[in-house]
């Protein structure tokens, strides 16, 4: 029964996981082809501090929710409403934090007008960790649809703003229609939010009691959040750091500015979320083998959590592989059709076969989290995170252009990929 649930879990976030990242896809070329080069590359300038406080703000709730809700030892509606309390604390410090430090980032990044996008981020970051609090509640129950029909709405949402707002914000100048893709989220994940709560039990009653943030369980989703989300902090803030070192680097050894924020515009606008396509399957098999694993674990079958990594790495390695191929055969067609660009085609046909090791990462960093090794997790992502840095300042100073930086993120994922499979195959070994 848990076998075929968990199957059919999977599958479900697949299918949804393919329509919200087509929908994203249409999203991501009518953006650029409105704000084109240039506004991407200033986007993609912020896109690390977004993501960054993204992650802060998220503070690891699905992963706790859902191993909290799936281990059925505590009332799910104190679990939700103890993290709800936590999440309000903590954006509205965020949001101070966003404003004070905007101008800062702006000088680090030798880009003024980057400075009113990285503000916005701040008035997202609230209603980006509702609905992750939501999500990790139906991740526990192991309901799937709600999450996978709440995503799918919400780049429907944001597909019809993007091709209604952006040309009326273009009208007020290419920082006005920056600033605003990242306030459309605003309205996406709200629409997120009332389709999730929507799918929420109807019979069930909520007392002024259950609302009550509970100590107890505010620590336990404390102690599973913080070291999930310090792995992810962790990568975030080396993330955060990319253009800022890079530009400096590469900057001191001769290359201009515009060069800088063309290719690394490039890099990041097209070549990376063309790799990244098969990473939003792969997060989907992690998020449903999360409750799975935590409960076999839990109740000590090892051989049933075995099987179910082998699953997860099978179902991952066959999406990443077929992905491969494609873009390895036909990088230059995918980018014309999908970017309205040849740009970056060189990187794309380099870089592909070596991220198969990154689809493979996510559901070994799953189970890790899943059997309370988040901990291993988030010592992986430091050495790799580290070495990274270490290695994009040594190349990037030889004048290999962005090839310093592509070396440099490739070793990353082979460092960690092979740390998290050594600490999964021992944990269970030790079981």
């Amino acid at each position: 029964m848990r076998k075929n649930k968990f199957i059919r879990g999977t599958i479900i976030l697949i299918i949804g996981g393919f329509i919200s990242k087509l929908l994203g896809m249409v999203t991501k070329i009518i953006t650029t082809r409105y704000i084109g080069d240039e506004g991407i590359s200033l986007y993609m300038l912020i896109m690390p501090t977004f993501l960054l406080f993204l992650n802060i703000c998220q503070l690891g709730f699905p992963v706790a929710i859902s191993k909290l809700v799936a281990e059925n030892n505590k009332s799910n509606k104190k679990i939700v409403f103890s993290s709800l309390s936590i999440s309000f604390v903590l954006n509205v410090v965020l949001l101070i934090i966003v404003l004070l430090i905007s101008p800062i980032i702006t000088k680090l990044l030798h880009e003024n007008r980057v400075l009113y996008p990285l503000m916005a981020i701040g008035l997202v970051l609230p209603f980006v960790s509702i609905s992750n609090i939501i999500r990790g509640y139906f991740f526990g129950k192991e309901k799937m649809f709600a999450h996978t029909t709440s995503n799918i709405f919400e780049q429907i949402v944001r597909l019809i703003l993007i091709i209604f707002v952006t040309p009326i914000l273009l009208k007020h100048g290419l920082v006005a229609a920056v600033t605003g893709v990242v306030l459309l989220n605003i309205i996406s994940e709200l629409t997120s939010i009332v389709i999730l709560i929507f799918f929420l039990p109807k019979k069930v009653t909520i007392k002024k009691s259950d609302m009550k943030p509970d100590k107890t369980i505010i620590k336990d989703v404390l102690n599973i959040s913080i070291p999930t989300t310090g792995s992810r902090l962790i990568g975030s803030i080396g993330y955060f750091l990319e253009p800022i070192i890079l530009t400096s680097v590469l900057l001191k050894v001769g290359y201009s500015n515009t060069f800088i924020l063309n290719e690394y515009g490039t890099l990041t606008g097209y070549v990376m979320p063309l790799l990244m396509i098969p990473s939003f399957f792969t997060q989907a098999i992690g998020s449903a083998l999360i409750p799975v694993i935590s409960k076999g674990y839990s109740d000590k079958h090892i051989t049933y959590v075995k099987n179910k990594i082998k699953q997860g790495e099978l179902f991952s390695f066959i999406i990443g592989i077929s992905v491969t191929l494609v873009i390895m055969l036909w990088p230059k067609t995918l980018l014309r059709i999908i970017f309205n660009t040849q740009m970056g085609s060189n990187y794309l046909r380099f870089m592909a076969p070596f991220y198969i090791a990154y689809y493979l990462q996510v559901p070994l960093t799953a189970a890790l989290q899943a059997m309370n090794r988040a901990r291993e997790a988030m010592i992986s992502t430091v050495i790799g995170v580290s070495s990274k840095i270490g290695l994009m300042i040594i190349l990037s100073s030889l004048r290999v252009g962005m090839y310093g930086f592509i070396i440099a993120g490739i070793s990353n994922i082979f460092i960690v990929t092979i740390y998290n499979y050594i600490k999964v195959k021992r944990a269970l070994n030790q079981s």
